[in-house]
């Protein structure tokens, strides 16, 4: 049965941005003034803030009305697009944010509490860290986790803190400089481990879709440090070699660190430490059930590791004696801070609740669904002019993504996958990921569907993906020259690394403006 693609158009506003409103005198609150009982108690509040801090002149902030505000930010929302169409980032696992988990993190026991309180007044917020910790031990079968790390480059950053807190404990750190990874590994556990101090060493992948085991033999020796590698790869590509790869990195001395980025096709089927690996780390932001971050926003990569490591972890661990939860900040031997504090509890509290509400059983259950998934879109994709999949003879499994190409599709036509992903917009559901750089396939492309779509959907993102190709090789312009339904053209890109045309900041660009 075909499927009719819905008519989609974005809404258009001719909004300026909010630099531009507002009107002289305009407020969204007005506060009364100081009772006189506060300023005796207080002083007053100039002389709380010293000379050299206080501003010569008012900041340049807009004056508006609250609902001014609200109606300014609804009508831009009301232009992006966003997480309202179907989403399958791939590499990324994207799902469906519970709203009553969203609920949860917004009550005064997680938005009110400051993590310099007595610790006797933080038993709840503890106890929901130390139970997220024990659910992701029996996931991967470490034996403990934190969850200072921002996101998943922080926790490849802190595998390689761990890293060399551990040899240098055993006196090899100056030998021990090189961390062997793959180029299909995520690029932080490279840039991280050269951050780190560490020689990279990245293995190239061959016929079967990764490493052989041939080159990870020459790669790895007495100076090898750790091995960080996420499998499946972002390819979808799992290694079926992972437990011998585990076992001569060890027998050389290293530690093995698992990105479980892409977990999701793997949850409840596989542990970490049964494999042999020393440490983990998983996406609470976007396996667990909690908003992905995006240009820095809420995130937590939760890092484990086994018991050997352990004493080198970020302080403070959060502890349970049996009937109190505690901070332990008495580590000797800990690797130092990665981040303040102990972790973004709100982000915590989402994916404990995600993890409680969806258990052993359907954990097992949405992993599945994730594979069965993608390799039913797999079949569709394929079928589909100027679509191939990378490394097409490969017999390696693929779990929750596919990376494919559309490198035909532009040899024949001239339309790239760039233009692909503007035209993708124009039927109301998110432009596809294409891939982590470098492109080892031309003209990428990575849907991951995971197990909050149903089948609809998916053939919803097939027949888009269909309707483009059949448009590329009827008529090519209208896919080189969109989006047409959206409420902002084609974005030039000429100027996006030169720093004269873009500016962070509004002062930033006031300033370049005048200059040109």
């Amino acid at each position: 049965m075909s499927t009719t693609l819905r008519e989609y158009h974005a809404p258009v506003w001719s909004e300026p941005v909010i630099m531009e409103m507002g009107y002289p005198g305009r407020r969204g609150m007005i506060f009364s003034d100081v009772e006189e009982d506060v300023k005796t108690a207080v002083g007053s509040v100039e002389g709380l803030v010293p000379v050299t801090m206080r501003r010569g002149k008012k900041p340049a902030l807009p004056e508006m009305s609250e609902p001014e505000v609200l109606y300014h930010y609804l009508r831009l929302s009301q232009q992006t697009l966003g997480m309202m169409g179907i989403s399958l980032f791939g590499t990324c696992t994207m799902k469906y944010n519970a709203q009553i988990n969203e609920a949860m993190a917004w009550r005064p026991e997680i938005t009110e509490v400051h993590p310099y309180q007595d610790e006797s007044t933080l038993q709840g917020a503890l106890e929901i860290v130390h139970n997220m910790d024990t659910i992701l031990r029996e996931l991967s079968g470490m034996d403990q986790f934190i969850f200072q790390a921002g996101g998943g480059a922080d926790a490849a950053y802190t595998s390689c803190a761990v890293t060399r807190a551990y040899h240098a404990s055993r006196g090899e750190l100056e030998q021990r400089n090189e961390i062997i990874t793959t180029i299909q590994t995520h690029p932080s556990s490279a840039a991280t481990a050269a951050a780190a101090g560490f020689k990279v060493i990245t293995l190239m992948i061959e016929e079967n879709g990764y490493p052989s085991l041939e080159s990870l033999k020459a790669a790895v020796s007495s100076r090898t440090a750790a091995l960080m590698v996420n499998n499946p790869d972002d390819m979808g590509v799992y290694n079926p070699e992972i437990r011998e790869w585990v076992r001569l990195v060890h027998e050389a001395g290293g530690l093995c660190f698992y990105d479980h980025a892409n977990f999701n096709g793997a949850m409840t089927k596989i542990r970490a430490r049964e494999l042999g690996f020393d440490a983990c780390m998983f996406m609470l932001h976007k396996t667990f059930g909690a908003p992905k971050s995006g240009v820095g926003g809420p995130a937590v990569g939760a890092y484990g590791c086994s018991a050997q490591l352990a004493p080198f972890l970020p302080a403070p661990v959060v502890a349970f004696d049996g009937e109190r939860y505690s901070l332990d900040h008495d580590r000797p031997q800990s690797c130092g801070k990665i981040r303040e504090f102990w972790g973004n509890v709100p982000v915590i509290l989402k994916a404990y609740a995600w993890s409680r509400a969806m258990g052993a059983e359907g954990m097992a259950e949405a992993s599945d669904i994730s594979v069965l998934a993608n390799n039913y879109m797999e079949k569709g994709l394929l079928a589909i002019r100027g679509v191939t999949r990378s490394h097409p003879d490969a017999t390696s499994p693929r779990l929750e993504m596919t990376r494919y190409s559309l490198q035909q599709l532009k040899e024949e036509t001239g339309v790239d996958v760039h233009d692909v992903q503007n035209r993708m917009s124009d039927f109301g559901i998110d432009p596809m990921w294409s891939s982590h750089h470098p492109w080892l396939v031309e003209e990428p492309f990575t849907p991951e569907p995971g197990e909050m779509y149903g089948k609809e959907a998916l053939d919803t993102w097939i027949a888009v993906l269909a309707q483009i190709s059949d448009e590329a090789y009827s008529n090519p312009d209208i896919v080189k020259t969109s989006p047409h339904n959206q409420a902002i053209h084609r974005l030039k890109g000429a100027n996006m690394d030169d720093p004269q045309h873009w500016a962070m900041t509004w002062r930033a660009f006031q300033r370049k403006r005048q200059n040109t």
